[in-house]
């Protein structure tokens, strides 16, 4: 939602200029859709070359001084086209989230910059560039994402859509939001439609849903928002009539100024002089009507009592106001008038509240605590575990605030700060004992997934007059209900709650996995007990025989239940890093930021959970550099060293590997390209070697289930054909055919078998005997040979 009325002033002036000035200037834009939609062909024979001719118009919008995504897009083009060709693709399948899409896009062409950036540090396919592709492309769905432009707008139209940096996917989704409703605005101005239909040539897009003037018009909006004045206090024409000394007699009078009004007075000069409703309820509790209508009737007691002049409002015979920015919590500020703020200087408020007294069923207290991780850390204790903290310092002396640590109670909740050079909230706790003279107690509840930087905090209006910024120095602060509600807020953005426990999740035994993995008892036994000995393990082992299958399977069967959230799924790539799996710098729109990877989250997750099961399956393990990857983790993940701090680099936190997070691995045997995994890797693993499961009695009851002789004949030639596979010096075991292959059709069709043989079997062994052909040929004699 928006000020519409702000949007039509600004069309007034647009309006003015669009002929003289916005349209010589910008038309480009709509040149620039019509060019790329003629001339656009995905599948052309050289995509290179089409997608620099499509991309030929649009001039500074995918170019600038410091930035230019389109050069580097078009170079990775004449690099690598097929996989630039499969990025657009992607980009424009609308089957798909387009958060998704974006994001996917920027992940390759990470990938691209690796291997074809010449040393570029950036390939520049930020938001702004992809949804440039997506608006050329779909013109009358999409628009173009800049976030200093869109942060320009909401604040120019007053909109109460939030834009944060580095919160990419909520931006993108309320950019669309917001655009969709200033397009739906100008759909209703006939004389702006019509002066856009007077400029259009052949050579522009015809723009019939107006995406493209919006865009334009987000731009204007952007670019003329600086010069606009600067929003004055109102009303200007009116006061009350009532001086310093009026002022003082009513503050006296308990006939006018009830308790309650004393207290918003009292609220209002601490807060500065100035504040929303909003503001006040956030920072002293109440809700934000006791503030509202509070007012209304303390200026009717008031006007009753003097006969002051009224306006239409009540509300201006205490305050001014003005329309509150978009980085300010509440939409209208109001601010003391002259007189009264200094007649309140003159009275003694010491016995108003301050804050709002807890009423029943709010009894809870609210902390901020400060950890000196050269002290103690919140990161080196457990979910669970207690800490205590003394009253009194090393000298003897009280700690800072020290009403605070009398007022601690038993059940009151706690923000986990680490001061520098951490400078993170790190975890959630709860008092756990109150004081007994020399000492509090606190108890771990949660460690945080993703750490909130101190500066993202102090970025918040909302929390600028918190204690702990206000007089930094102490350890234990006082938080109102508002803003611990406000930083818990922050903190699940980053920090999602585990859903409660679903009832309906299906169980999984042992019998569950031998039903469908086609792995005889004992085996599965033995699996079993080295997994759990070793706590990482490596399933290795021929093509097709289901390592990835038996890798999910296992976890279940460990768990007794099918619960994905404790089970995490990554591939590892050549181009996999650290910075992916632990954490790194990435750049975001105006820098680099800290990210925590796919494992650190992982880890932090399971942390908080001690006592259950977690798993971590790595597909593909040894395609990775992996003594790169773990780092300093390759000592963390050996079983003996399971909960053993380790600071790492980047944000200086303590970190361990929890006791019962598990790590399956799968790797190919068969593939000839890849190096062996090193040895200090390789120690921390146990390996173990999935073969084909053809022998197997589950198999044998899939095959009798069938009831195909077909299929009984093409397995008993797949035996034959892994013996001599087996039996080749130059390959061995670890090539065999795998089950897996032959499983999961709903049909035992004839055309399902030939297409095994046709598309996977016989190309598989064309790589194995690349340079026996006469082999390759009998082979595809005898396997084709069934099917006549």
């Amino acid at each position: 939602m928006f000020d519409k009325s702000l949007l039509k002033t600004v069309l007034v002036e647009y309006k003015k200029d669009f002929v003289r000035k916005q349209w010589p200037k910008e038309k480009y834009k709509w040149e620039a859709v019509k060019w790329f939609q003629d001339n656009w062909d995905v599948n052309a024979s050289d995509f290179a070359e089409m997608l620099t001719l499509s991309l030929s118009k649009t001039n500074n919008l995918l170019a600038s001084a410091n930035n230019f995504p389109g050069a580097m897009i078009q170079n990775f083009a004449k690099a690598a086209p097929e996989e630039v060709r499969g990025m657009f693709i992607d980009l424009f399948n609308e089957g798909k989230e387009v958060y998704e899409r974006v994001e996917g896009f920027k992940m390759k062409s990470a990938a691209l910059l690796e291997k074809y950036g010449n040393g570029a540090i950036q390939h520049f396919q930020n938001e702004n560039a992809i949804s440039t592709y997506l608006w050329l492309r779909y013109p009358d769905k999409y628009y173009i994402y800049k976030f200093s432009e869109i942060k320009a707008v909401v604040n120019k139209l007053k909109s109460n859509y939030r834009f944060r940096k580095g919160a990419y996917a909520d931006n993108i989704r309320n950019f669309l939001k917001l655009y969709n409703e200033i397009c739906a605005e100008l759909r209703q101005d006939e004389e702006l439609i019509e002066l856009l239909k007077s400029q259009l040539t052949e050579s522009c897009y015809p723009d019939p849903e107006l995406r493209t003037l919006t865009i334009d018009v987000g731009f204007y909006i952007s670019r003329s928002y600086s010069e606009m004045p600067a929003e004055e206090w109102r009303p200007r024409d009116y006061s009350p009539g009532l001086s310093v000394d009026d002022w003082v007699r009513l503050l006296q009078d308990s006939e006018v100024f009830y308790p309650s009004s004393l207290e918003i007075m009292k609220r209002m000069k601490d807060y500065g002089g100035q504040a929303t409703c909003t503001q006040l309820s956030i920072k002293y509790g109440e809700t934000k009507n006791f503030y509202n209508a509070g007012s209304s009737s303390l200026a009717k007691r008031i006007a009753k009592k003097t006969g002051c002049p009224v306006m239409d409002s009540w509300w201006p015979i205490l305050y001014v106001g003005k329309n509150a920015g978009d980085d300010e919590d509440g939409s209208f500020i109001w601010k003391l008038r002259d007189e009264l703020a200094e007649a309140l200087d003159r009275i003694d408020l010491s016995k108003v509240q301050l804050y709002a007294s807890t009423g029943p069923g709010e009894e809870r207290g609210y902390w901020w605590l400060n950890a000196n991780p050269r002290i103690w850390s919140f990161s080196n204790l457990a979910v669970g575990e207690v800490q205590s903290y003394t009253l009194y310092n090393e000298n003897g002396n009280r700690r800072r605030i020290f009403q605070n640590f009398l007022d601690a109670k038993a059940g009151d909740m706690i923000i986990g700060y680490e001061a520098s050079p951490v400078k993170k909230i790190v975890a959630l706790g709860k008092v756990s004992a109150g004081q007994d003279g020399e000492r509090i107690y606190f108890e771990k509840v949660e460690g945080l997934t993703s750490p909130i930087d101190y500066q993202t905090l102090r970025g918040c209006p909302e929390l600028e007059h918190m204690e702990v910024f206000v007089n930094p120095n102490g350890s234990l602060f006082k938080l109102t209900k508002g803003e611990f509600d406000f930083i818990l807020d922050l903190i699940r953005e980053e920090n999602p709650l585990r859903a409660a426990v679903d009832t309906t999740v299906e169980e999984y035994s042992k019998e569950d996995f031998l039903n469908e993995v086609f792995m005889a008892e004992e085996k599965y036994e033995r699996l079993l007990s080295v997994m759990k000995n070793k706590k990482n393990i490596i399933l290795q082992g021929a093509p097709g025989v289901g390592k990835t299958f038996v890798a999910k399977r296992l976890a279940y069967s460990v768990m007794g239940e099918k619960d994905e959230d404790r089970i995490e799924f990554v591939q590892f790539h050549q181009n996999y890093s650290y910075e992916d799996f632990i954490m790194g710098y990435k750049p975001v729109e105006n820098g680099f930021e800290l990210k925590y990877g796919v494992f650190y989250r992982f880890c932090q997750k399971a942390a908080n959970q001690p006592d259950k099961d977690y798993f971590f399956i790595i597909d593909e393990i040894n395609r990775g550099n992996m003594s790169k990857i773990f780092g300093e983790l390759l000592m963390l993940i050996e079983r003996d060293y399971r909960g053993t701090k380790a600071t790492l680099a980047y944000n200086g936190l303590s970190f361990s590997v929890p006791e019962r997070l598990h790590i399956i691995g799968t790797m190919n045997t068969a593939d000839r390209s890849l190096a062996m995994i090193d040895y200090a890797l390789r120690r921390r693993f146990s390996f173990f070697n999935m073969e084909p499961g053809f022998e197997s009695e589950g198999f044998g009851r899939y095959q009798m289930g069938l009831a195909n002789e077909t299929f009984d004949d093409l397995i008993s030639k797949i035996k034959d054909l892994n013996e001599e596979i087996e039996n080749d010096k130059s390959l061995g075991k670890g090539f065999c055919i795998g089950h897996s292959y032959f499983c999961g059709a709903e049909k035992c069709t004839e055309e399902w078998m030939k297409a095994i043989v046709e598309y996977e079997i016989l190309p598989m062994l064309s790589e194995y005997w690349f340079d026996d052909n006469t082999k390759l040929q009998r082979w595809e004699n005898v396997l084709n040979g069934v099917f006549q």
